[in-house]
């Protein structure tokens, strides 16, 4: 009998935050031109990304998917969406109707009082009683004059956590000094989502194109592609340098064009390049 051929594809979207401060229309465009497989949408305070009505009709006009929605827990989104648990409570909603498997959140800082202490359960329990795949997602340490400010609670790390779904960052793991190809083999099957990007280890969230940081991305991603993860990966590399919407497009093509490399096995790639 003749071998046949794996089928095992990770779907390789766009996350809105790559063409920030642009709204999500704009991510939707250039996601369609480069050939993305979909989108992940952070919610911020453009009201297209907060409306599920908006957000299917431009998955209807682009015909693409939305497979993530990135609750608004970030510091610039600190006024959308009122209290922390409402952020994640309507991130799970919104995904809901637009079809979305994934909800990342960053974990809670130290100061958000109940929030922060009960996060871990919390999120639990919306897992189980929506069934969402809630992601919270790696971050790094916060350093003043050489220490560490214990920024986050439990902690900026998920690895050693009691979470169910995970996030993995490459350039929060750059800051931190982390080796994301060890860190995501000890995730095993907690490794949900992952937002592929590169770093350095200079306090500077950068989120650059693979290859031009210091993490073992491409190792990690041949990784993935050997033990045939099932998760799925959003392009979250920072364009606000680009010259032009054609540079934009350019670093956001070589990033996809990176992923497919290396997610997909010598011959698939190459037939796929044909």
């Amino acid at each position: 009998m003749e071998e046949q051929k794996s089928t095992h594809r990770v779907p390789v979207t766009l996350s809105s935050a790559s063409v920030y401060p642009l709204s999500v229309h704009d991510a939707f465009a250039m996601a369609k031109d480069v050939g993305y497989d979909g989108i992940e949408v952070l919610i911020t305070g453009n009201a297209a990304s907060q409306s599920a009505d908006a957000l299917k009709a431009l998955m209807d006009k682009y015909q693409l998917p939305i497979m993530a929605i990135h609750a608004p827990t970030l510091l610039l989104t600190q006024q959308v969406w009122g209290s922390a648990w409402a952020k994640v409570e309507r991130s799970v909603i919104l995904a809901q109707a637009v079809g979305a498997s994934v909800v990342v959140a960053h974990p809670p800082f130290r100061w958000q009082g109940t929030y922060a202490e009960e996060f871990a359960d919390g999120v639990q329990r919306l897992i189980d009683s929506t069934g969402m795949k809630i992601a919270v997602e790696n971050m790094y340490p916060w350093r003043a004059r050489g220490r560490e400010a214990k920024m986050y609670l439990p902690h900026w790390n998920p690895v050693p956590q009691n979470y169910q779904h995970v996030t993995w960052d490459f350039s929060h793991a750059a800051i931190a000094n982390t080796d994301s190809r060890q860190a995501v083999e000890d995730l095993g099957q907690r490794l949900t989502h992952v937002h592929l990007c590169d770093g350095l280890d200079n306090g500077k969230d950068e989120h650059l194109v693979p290859g031009l940081g210091t993490q073992r991305v491409a190792e990690t991603l041949q990784y993935l592609r050997d033990v045939q993860w099932s998760g799925t990966m959003a392009v979250e590399v920072s364009t606000r340098k680009a010259k032009n919407a054609g540079q934009k497009e350019e670093w956001l093509a070589k990033t996809l064009e990176f992923a497919r490399e290396h997610l997909t096995a010598s011959s698939e790639h190459d037939s796929m390049k044909q």
